[in-house]
């Protein structure tokens, strides 16, 4: 009896404390109890009366679909004129029934509890109104920014139960009730990562904070109780029973916004209905709708915005609206014609993707696809390497010949100039000394004498390394860069890896070494740079960064400047049309790309090259019209390398030994390329390729 009442005597001491506090604030403000000074607390107040917390952001495809979320606590933020009058019975029923008659304290509720709790000796359980458990809630889930902050924010002390008071106590003078009600239902966590009712509406039963029910309502001001442990998925019976005593107390005489008892009877017959899997969409690139699809491109997003400044924890609680490039139609054709050519789970070999539009104000990325579903199960044929926009550690063999054919244009000669073609050719230039460097063609190619057009559309090693010879190296590397390699060639060393420091770009290690074999195209590469650089042709010679965004704005609706690299005149117009027509005869017969065309019944002008490595490691096409540009790279992807085989009608192709392979430019890469762009191309004017000006 004697500590009975020395706890009760306790509890009135703390009684009057908290009362004091409250009716003397400055008394206490920088009080024994109080951690924050009467400043700090006002502000914290003011912030919370302005409501702002952590959001989603959300990223879209062209048309505003959605793509992709990215969040550390799954929100959509509903003003209390969108939240259902079933919801705010429910909330104060079971967690403040006298919410709409105290100013932030109740204090009937706090000396029960102070009653309560003698035989236990607690002084800071139970009691809080919804009001000081909002600003409970903001401080934990908005304003904390680390784990110590949180346990702080959570602490079972008097001082913290003194400083909520007070805050709570001042929200009352400043806002309304409905507006203090609607803060902490956007606030409260729901569980499953859920945080505020709209998002809670959405996770748990595909709806609409205003087109909540009685039943549905009230299960969610069940699991405010203990969101774990009322996880309605994973606990059903107890998440029920929780959620009917909600409902019996909705219909209680005590609440001033009573249901009927009729309503309540029929409520409680109602099943949870919660949905599985949860409503909550996934958190990154991997998993979204049709995700395996997207996720390449989702990836390049989060690179484009990191190098822009804005990295992935601004984006998880920024509340961004990214509107991308991306065409949902564009990336579903190419897909279907990367998996057609190299079925997703086939063994060590790749097959990549990349669209990208014209045009001399942006480039904008349509597509960026794989025959590899984006994801992190290797057994299903996924991946989380960024295999498409990334620089790849395999060359794109002979289109490299289109940055000699450039440079040499720029030189001042023309497409219809003859060049030689031997059946071997040996360099001095390029070799050491007593042991040149030597090349032939590849099969099927003759040799004699073609004009500059007719050797890009038949492809003949030996005429272009004699090229290269006149126009140089470092200008053959320069045009690579300019037109579009800007990452794989000055970002990354021989291997595709980004530079250490001290190390030497592949730039400049094919400039130092004099390397001739720079036009067969060994150096790495990346499938949208190779994709932009047709783009940069198609476009007049204008370079633009191949950019992913349509707009960015902030949680406001507000539109946020990005830092991009400004677009270029790389080449003349001149030289941009005459590539353009020397790349013009791939798809007609005698080209390297001609039955590829024809099987998928292409009939429009293309400017196009076609390439394959030695070792037949990888092959690549790159293909553009005025309207749309596009590359794809096909390479060993597994931790061995060996050759590609190509099989017959209908079989898919597979790794054949180091020695071993037939892969070229033309079978699997052209295939998909025309496969894909004749479906992208559908509804679109045939245009032809660009006429050549007279030279400036």
């Amino acid at each position: 009896m004697r500590s009975g009442l020395l706890k009760l005597f306790g509890l009135c001491v703390l009684s009057g404390v908290l009362v004091a506090s409250l009716a003397m604030p400055m008394a206490f403000g920088a009080g024994a109890f109080v951690n924050e000074t009467t400043s700090a607390m006002s502000n914290m107040s003011a912030t919370m009366a302005k409501g702002q917390m952590p959001l989603t952001t959300k990223v879209t495809d062209r048309n505003g679909k959605p793509l992709a979320y990215f969040y550390d606590d799954y929100r959509i933020p509903t003003p209390k004129e969108r939240i259902s009058q079933t919801m705010k019975v429910a909330i104060t029923a079971i967690e403040d029934k006298r919410f709409w008659d105290h100013r932030g304290v109740d204090w009937q509720g706090t000396m029960r509890a102070m009653a309560a709790n003698i035989s236990s000796g607690s002084v800071t359980q139970g009691a809080s109104t919804i009001t000081q458990q909002y600003v409970k809630n903001y401080r934990v889930h908005v304003l904390a920014d680390n784990d110590v902050e949180r346990q702080e924010a959570q602490a079972t002390t008097v001082a913290r139960k003194l400083r909520e008071a007070r805050i709570a106590v001042e929200l009352e003078r400043t806002m309304s009730k409905k507006e203090i009600l609607a803060g902490y239902l956007n606030v409260v966590p729901f569980g499953n990562q859920t945080f505020g009712v709209g998002a809670a509406a959405q996770t748990y039963f595909g709806t609409t904070p205003d087109k909540l029910s009685i039943p549905q309502s009230a299960l969610l001001a069940a699991i405010v109780n203990a969101p774990g442990a009322l996880n309605p998925n994973t606990n059903p019976q107890d998440a029920l029973q929780r959620r009917n005593l909600v409902i019996d107390l909705m219909a209680s005489h005590s609440n001033r916004f009573r249901i009927s008892e009729a309503a309540a009877e029929r409520a409680k017959k109602q099943p949870l209905d919660v949905l599985s899997p949860l409503g909550r969409p996934p958190n990154g690139c991997v998993t979204i709708g049709d995700g395996a699809a997207n996720g390449f491109f989702c990836n390049y997003v989060l690179d484009y915005l990191r190098r822009a400044g804005i990295d992935r924890d601004k984006l998880d609680g920024g509340g961004y609206t990214i509107r991308t490039t991306m065409s949902r139609e564009d990336t579903q054709e190419a897909k279907k014609a990367a998996e057609a050519q190299v079925p997703t789970r086939t063994p060590g070999i790749a097959n990549a993707m990349a669209v990208v539009e014209p045009g001399k104000d942006k480039h904008k990325v349509r597509a960026l696809v794989a025959n590899r579903d984006y994801g992190n199960d290797a057994s299903k044929g996924q991946t989380a390497r960024d295999i498409v926009s990334d620089v790849q550690p395999f060359g794109a063999g002979s289109v490299f010949k289109i940055f000699t054919a450039a440079a040499a244009l720029k030189q001042g000669k023309s497409i219809h100039d003859v060049i030689p073609v031997p059946p071997t050719y040996s360099s001095t230039k390029y070799g050491k000394p007593g042991d040149p460097y030597t090349v032939g063609n590849a099969e099927g190619v003759a040799p004699g004498p073609r004009t500059l057009q007719d050797a890009l559309a038949t492809s003949p090693n030996t005429g272009f390394i004699m090229l290269e010879e006149k126009v140089g190296v470092d200008n053959v590397v320069n045009m690579a860069s300019k037109l579009g390699l800007r990452r794989s060639l000055n970002k990354t060393d021989a291997q595709g890896k980004s530079l250490q420091k001290g190390e030497m770009s592949e730039a400049e290690t094919v400039k130092k070494y004099d390397s001739g074999s720079f036009t067969l195209g060994v150096s790495s590469v990346s499938v949208l740079e190779l994709s932009n650089v047709m783009a940069t042709i198609s476009s007049g010679g204008v370079w633009c960064p191949p950019t992913p965004l349509e707009s960015v704005k902030d949680r406001n609706g507000d539109p946020v400047r990005l830092p991009e690299a400004p677009c270029e005149q790389v080449v003349s117009p001149h030289v941009a049309a005459a590539l353009a027509q020397g790349l013009g005869k791939d798809h007609l017969p005698g080209g390297t790309s001609h039955a590829a065309a024809k099987s998928s019944g292409w009939n429009r002008p293309v400017m196009a090259k076609t390439g394959t490595t030695q070792r037949y490691h990888s092959a690549a096409f790159v293909g553009a019209t005025p309207q749309m540009a596009g590359a794809v790279l096909t390479f060993t992807s597994g931790s061995d390398l060996e050759g590609i085989c190509v099989g017959g009608p209908g079989k898919p192709p597979y790794l054949c030994g180091d020695n071993g392979g037939n892969l070229y430019g033309g079978t699997v890469p052209g295939r998909t390329w025309y496969n894909a762009m004749t479906k992208i191309h559908e509804g679109l004017p045939v245009a032809p390729l660009p006429g050549i000006p007279p030279r400036p």
